[in-house]
């Protein structure tokens, strides 16, 4: 089946100044979709033309044969055809209280997750325990370790909502939680002898000179701390006499970051020659990853959750260096693709200072992580080891690079991974159709609310306010404008033309006005024109807005 995939390019296009993991997930998820769909249509789920029109060029130029199409927001009989909605983050709430419009089974929604670190992320994960989601929905985990986060977070809010209402052992509706990794083209990252060889003469690197690469944002408090890169590289440069390069293909936020990077190096590792390209042009990314012989990512943020870049660098035949964090532990086989150094971090008793000054405002979202990141460290001896391990034996970073390369195309390529994408959505749709056809669930989906409380209908939350209200006994008729003119002028001058002809066209205004020569029942005037009673009071009450009609109270 092919989703509605709902569209901000934010979410998709890579030559934002800012590129994040998300984008880059999402284009590659992108890019899955266009060359995994069923049939041509590709739908984009999206409020405005503006980013339809976004999403059919970056389609378009991925396959110029794929035929994107646009499924507006607000179409919800659209996207009840369609089946599944599919969510490029995890805000499952937002989607499903619209979805009370249309009938909680209209459709399934499928959500996934980026970094659960954020009070937004979060909070999104918390609301789902009061948010309409039904067990034919889903919130994509990207690892063991994202899921582990959401099940502890649903644990918590679940015992506080339980506590709030004073019960207890409340069954909570939720959506399914699969584990599904991000994926990458692996066929993006093949190099050949001789453009690696090219790569490392236009570096200025000798051919003997092992090169360990860092690929992603270049930050020390929402990244990777590179303190213990920069010592396991001196130690290993020490240690085996091998000319050592650390090659960081990145960018700074600002100045002070980079002296920051800059100064830390050269005091830690003075030995290792430190070489800097810019992360963000494509050509000198895979010039980076083309001169490597080692891949090194030492996180230790919580906002972390997946790391693309690991599975990158198996794809590019490379051993990595990662640490024991997040879903690095699924993705790098500690031996076999390179190896995993373990980690270390304080108990639950020392967070509670660094959420409590996050929620208050006291400290930003990027001092939250940096504190938090300022705790963690790695087992120094550990690494030391493994990099001098591979610095002095070639022949061990080529097994483990093909090994990681053999593993990244056969598990966290994005046709292996969009296929598993698929083979829940068909699960979701039937769990959907299995309920709708189940007696149990029955009642419970005919006397489901149809609109959230939060986006209230206006006429039933300030139904109070007017002195009467339009029924189907309401008597209309038609009047003279006291300036002579009629709806066609009035619906297209300014005070009524942003408004006026998106609730009555001219036809139906002429049609109305045309059978209102005495005064008439709304009730009889729908039955006259055969149009619904709430079609006619609509046309009513914008034709007395401009004077055009009388209205008398039953």
């Amino acid at each position: 089946m092919n989703p509605a995939i709902y569209y901000a390019p934010d979410g998709y296009v890579l030559t934002g100044p800012k590129l994040m993991g998300r984008q880059s997930a999402g284009n590659g998820f992108l890019r899955a979709a266009v060359a995994g769909r069923t049939d041509d249509a590709l739908w984009a789920y999206t409020p405005t033309q503006a980013s339809a029109e976004s999403f059919a060029q970056l389609v378009k130029r991925m396959d110029p044969q794929a035929r994107p199409q646009w499924c507006p927001a607000h179409r919800l009989d659209m996207l009840g055809r369609i089946g599944l909605l599919y969510l490029p983050g995890p805000g499952l709430e937002d989607a499903t209280q619209l979805r009370l419009r249309a009938g909680p089974a209209a459709y399934s929604v499928c959500g996934v997750t980026h970094t659960t670190a954020s009070h937004g992320a979060m909070d999104s994960i918390a609301k789902l325990l009061m948010a309409p989601v039904m067990p034919w929905d889903a919130l994509v985990c990207t690892s063991q370790a994202v899921l582990q986060t959401v099940r502890t977070l649903l644990d918590q809010q679940a015992s506080y909502l339980e506590w709030r209402w004073g019960k207890r052992e409340t069954e909570w509706t939720l959506p399914q939680l699969p584990v599904i990794p991000l994926g990458v083209h692996t066929a993006d990252f093949v190099f050949t002898d001789q453009e690696r060889r090219m790569a490392r003469e236009a570096l200025g690197i000798a051919p003997e000179a092992v090169v360990s690469v860092f690929v992603g944002r270049l930050s020390f408090h929402a990244k990777a701390h590179p303190h213990a890169m920069f010592i396991g590289l001196q130690q290993a440069a020490l240690r085996t006499g091998q000319p050592m390069v650390l090659l960081q293909s990145g960018w700074y936020a600002n100045e002070a970051i980079e002296a920051a990077f800059t100064t830390g190096a050269q005091w830690a590792c003075p030995d290792v020659r430190c070489i800097t390209t810019d992360g963000r042009v494509p050509a000198q990314v895979r010039q980076s990853w083309a001169a490597a012989d080692i891949f090194i990512s030492l996180s230790d943020n919580v906002q972390e959750t997946f790391g693309l870049t690991p599975v990158e660098a198996m794809a590019a035949g490379l051993p990595v260096v990662v640490t024991d964090w997040n879903g690095y532990k699924d993705t790098v086989r500690d031996g076999v693709d390179g190896f995993r150094i373990p980690t270390f971090m304080p108990g639950v008793a020392h967070g509670r200072s660094f959420s409590l000054a996050y929620e208050s405002g006291a400290d930003s979202y990027d001092r939250y992580c940096g504190l938090n990141a300022q705790t963690v460290s790695v087992d120094m001896a550990a690494l030391s080891q493994r990099l001098c391990d591979l610095a002095s034996d070639p022949a061990l970073r080529k097994r483990m690079g093909e090994a990681g390369q053999a593993r990244a195309t056969s598990v966290f390529d994005w046709a292996v991974v969009y296929r598993q994408y698929q083979h829940l959505w068909q699960e979701l749709g039937r769990l959907r159709a299995q309920a709708l056809n189940s007696p149990a669930w029955q009642t419970r989906l005919q006397t489901s609310p149809r609109e959230s409380a939060a986006w209230s209908n206006p006429m039933r939350a300030f139904g109070h306010y007017p002195t009467h209200t339009l029924d189907a006994n309401t008597r209309v008729k038609a009047r003279a404008h006291a300036a002579g003119l009629d709806y066609s002028v009035w619906s297209a001058h300014g005070l009524y033309r942003s408004t006026a002809p998106g609730l009555l066209n001219l036809s139906q205004a002429q049609d109305m006005l045309a059978i209102l020569q005495a005064e008439v029942p709304l009730g009889q005037v729908a039955t006259q024109l055969g149009w619904s009673l709430t079609a006619t009071e609509m046309a009513a009450a914008v034709l007395a807005k401009m004077g055009l009609v009388s209205l008398v109270p039953a």
